[in-house]
Order: C-alpha cells, then sequence, then structure tokens
C-alpha cells in the first residue's frame, strides 16, 4: 500500500499546524491547582498547638499564681472558658470576618472582612493559603486554626486586669464583645491582604499605609493592654488596692506559666512566617535572645531601684521582652532583638512600678504595664529595628531606601489607632455588661471570700 504525495502534503501541514497551536493551548489550559508544602504544614501545625500551649496551660498557671489563693481557679476557669468560646467563635463568624473581603476595596472593606467565609463554609480539604513567598501554599485550614490561638489567646491577656472582682458571665459577655468589635477589625486591618497583584489589590487599612507587625503587636499586646486597662477602670479597684498588700500567692506557678509561655511564643513569632525557612529561624532566635535581654534588664533595674531582683521581676521582664519583639520578630536582625528587649524590660518596670501607683489605676496583674506598654515599645522600635542599615529586614521604598523616620510615623499611626479603636469598643463592651447583668462586679461579700467559693463552688487547696 503507497502514499500518496498528496496525502504526505497534507500530514505534513497538519503536523506543523499542531506544533503552532500548541503554545496557545498551553496558554489557554487552566493553571495547576496550587499543592500544599508538608514541610511548611507540619511546621505551621507544630507552632499552633505550641501556641495552644501558651493560653491553656500557660497564660492560666502564670496568672493563677499571680492571684490570691482564693481566687486562683476563677482565673484557670475564665481562661479556659474563654478559649473554648472564641474558639468556637472563629470558626462560626470570625475567621470570615478577619480574613475575608473582596479583591479589591470597596466599602468597609479595609476596615473589617465580609460574611463569605461563615462558618468555614467555602474552606475545604483542598483549599489553599499561600505563605509569604510565592508558590508555597499550605490548607487554608492549617492557617484557619493557627489563626485561632492568636484570636484566643488575645481576649484571654485582658482577664489578668479584671482578675478577682468580676462575674464570671460578665467576663463571658465582655470578652465575645470585644472580641467581635476590636479584636476582628484590627486583625483585618493589619493583616489581612487579598488582592491577586500589587496593582490591584485590596489590602487592610493598617496594612496599606505600611504598618509593620509581624506576629501581632498590635493586634494582640497593644489592643488587650488598652482594652484590660479601660476594663479595669469601670471595674473599679479591688477593696484592697493600695490600703494593704495583695501578693501573688504562689510564684511557683507563675514561673512554670511563664515558661511555657516562652516555649510557646516561639510557635506564636516563627510560625507567623507561614512557612519554614531562614526567616523562621531568625524570628525564632529574636524570640530567644530579645526575651533574654529583657529578663536581665528588668532584674538589673530592680536591683537598682528597690534593691533586690525578684523572681516575678525576671519572669515579668521576660514577657515584656516576648511582647516587645513580636511584631519585630520577622524583621529584626539578632542584635537589633536584643536592644529591644532590654528597653523594654527597663520601660516595663518603670510602668508597674511607677507609672500604675501615680494614676491609681488596679491593673491586677499588669496586662497595660507590660502587654501594653511593651506592645507599643516593640510597635514603635520595629521601625527601627527593621532598617537594613541596622542588620534588619524592612522593606525599601520603590527608590531602593528604607526612612526610619517615615517608618516611625507610620509605626506611630497603627499604635494610635490600636488604642483608641480598642479603648472606645472596650469602654461600651463594659458598659453593655454592667447594663445586662446589674453591675460587672461580684457583691462585696462574694469578692471577700474569694472567687472560687462564691462562683464556683470549689476550692484551689484544700
Amino acid at each position: 500500500m503507497t502514499v500518496s504525495k498528496t496525502t504526505k502534503v497534507l500530514g505534513l501541514a497538519a503536523v506543523a499546524a499542531l506544533a503552532l497551536a500548541l503554545p496557545a493551548l498551553a496558554q489557554d489550559a487552566a493553571p495547576a491547582a496550587p499543592v500544599a508544602d508538608k514541610g511548611d504544614t507540619t511546621w505551621m501545625l507544630i507552632s499552633t498547638v505550641l501556641v495552644i500551649a501558651m493560653t491553656i496551660p500557660g497564660l492560666a498557671l502564670f496568672y493563677g499564681g499571680l492571684v490570691r489563693a482564693k481566687n486562683m481557679l476563677s482565673v484557670l476557669m475564665q481562661v479556659f472558658a474563654g478559649f473554648c468560646m472564641i474558639a468556637l467563635l472563629w470558626v462560626i463568624y470570625g475567621y470570615s470576618l478577619a480574613f475575608a473581603g473582596p479583591a479589591v476595596a470597596t466599602g468597609t472593606s479595609p476596615f473589617i472582612g465580609d460574611f463569605s467565609k461563615l462558618f468555614l463554609g467555602p474552606v475545604g480539604l483542598s483549599s489553599m493559603a499561600e505563605s509569604f513567598t510565592k508558590g508555597v501554599y499550605i490548607p487554608e485550614l492549617t492557617f484557619v486554626i493557627f489563626q485561632l490561638t492568636f484570636a484566643a489567646i488575645t481576649p484571654a491577656l485582658i482577664i489578668g486586669a479584671i482578675a478577682e472582682r468580676m462575674k464570671f458571665g460578665a467576663v463571658m459577655v465582655f470578652l465575645a464583645i470585644w472580641f467581635t468589635f476590636s479584636y476582628l477589625p484590627i486583625a483585618h486591618m493589619v493583616w489581612w491582604w487579598g488582592g491577586p497583584s500589587a496593582a490591584d489589590a485590596a489590602s487592610g487599612f493598617l496594612f496599606g499605609l505600611g504598618a509593620y507587625d509581624f506576629a501581632g503587636g498590635t493586634v494582640v499586646h497593644i489592643n488587650a493592654g488598652i482594652a484590660g486597662l479601660v476594663a479595669a477602670i469601670v471595674l473599679g479597684p479591688r477593696k484592697e488596692f493600695m490600703k494593704e498588700p495583695i501578693p501573688p500567692h504562689n510564684l511557683t506557678f507563675t514561673f512554670v506559666g511563664a515558661c511555657l509561655l516562652w516555649v510557646g511564643w516561639f510557635g506564636f513569632n516563627a510560625g507567623s512566617n507561614l512557612e519554614s525557612n531562614g526567616l523562621t529561624a531568625q524570628a525564632l532566635l529574636n524570640t530567644i535572645t530579645a526575651t533574654s535581654a529583657a529578663a536581665l534588664a528588668w532584674a538589673t533595674a530592680e536591683k537598682f531601684i528597690r534593691g533586690h531582683a525578684s523572681l516575678l521581676g525576671a519572669v515579668s521582664g521576660a514577657v515584656a521582652g516576648l511582647v516587645a519583639i513580636t511584631p519585630a520578630a520577622g524583621f529584626a536582625g539578632t542584635m537589633g532583638a536584643i536592644v529591644l528587649g532590654a528597653v523594654a524590660g527597663v520601660v516595663c518596670l518603670w510602668a508597674v512600678v511607677t507609672l500604675k501607683p501615680m494614676f491609681k489605676y488596679d491593673d491586677a496583674l499588669d496586662v497595660f504595664g507590660i502587654h501594653g506598654i511593651g506592645g507599643i515599645v516593640g510597635a514603635i522600635g520595629t521601625a527601627i529595628v527593621a532598617a537594613p542599615s541596622l542588620g534588619g529586614f524592612g522593606f525599601p521604598d520603590a527608590e531602593g531606601n528604607y526612612s526610619i523616620v517615615g517608618h516611625l510615623v507610620t509605626q506611630a499611626t497603627a499604635v494610635g489607632v490600636a488604642l483608641v479603636w480598642s479603648g472606645v469598643v472596650a469602654l461600651v463592651a463594659m458598659l453593655i455588661v454592667k447594663a445586662l447583668f446589674g453591675g460587672a462586679r461580684v457583691t462585696e461579700t462574694a469578692e471577700s471570700d474569694g472567687l472560687d467559693l462564691s462562683t464556683h463552688g470549689e476550692r484551689a487547696y484544700n
């Protein structure tokens, strides 16, 4: 059987046409579905578990040891129940309002998300979240639960400011209101970016301004610190405040809680890179060095001011250092982290031993003095330690320059927004709670007996 010349020509023409069409067909083909990196996903799941340990049992034990024995269980219960409540609110509507929104900024989208991911409806097993390195993905569910832990610990921090005197139901309602109207909008403003490209990207208001907050200086610490201060002032001081000593009942528990906080903070800070690489290691190293510097700076300053270096001071300084390095964890070099931690240790000591007595507000466990003031020091200081000329990893402008002054203005703006927004929400939430519960405080008898017995019908110690 022979093939005619015409048939051969037609065959060659068809092959040539197909070869010319292949690039166009490849261009029109759907892009390959993103695939999660298993190593990064594993690191993020480990980080998530570490942050859970920060709250329960870390924060619970840290706070529990600082209150009097008759209120130990009340603090544990408030932290534990608060974590449970916020975890549920997060998956119902919190994640959607914090991290959903249109691709192009419209209306209120720079300030709050939408309900497109209500009840996590569109978030399935195949949904992906992109890390800061383009083309590197983790499952979106992993991102959901990692951010859940941030959402849960932030309201729990406030509990320390209002400890030993607030009705349990009032605490829970206050935390729910504040989470909805303060945590979610500020998280959205600082961390949300929903655009497909730099040209038309939608973003949160403060993210769009260029504010730096690697792991939650504004979103977590300033946010909770100022809310705790406002709530404590509205609630009023404990009846013994500034009349007689109110010492911690078990500094061993406080020490164990502080150590759990530090270990959990590695997930908090290094996990916020959303992948496992060199910057993750830098953030983890900064979490060690800044914390160490802050603990020693507080203890040293305390020795000069008060004549002794206490364990309580050392662990308080460590927490102050953890707070301060949080916004700068992925922006600071190692030496910058040490300086930032040392400054935070001294400034927070001043806030606790001088500022609080000066204004006579009963922030029971120094939430504002450590988280609020430490968060401010960290957020402002991030503009300095992020400078590439100082060993930092801040982003240069279009001309390739990094302006410390310009970033200081941006960081100060972010701090101001967080202080005002959270403070107003906390005030309104406290007024609502007082109206709903006929006053937010327990009775004087219940306060004298202790909340363990009067509210929960049990004692921490027999």
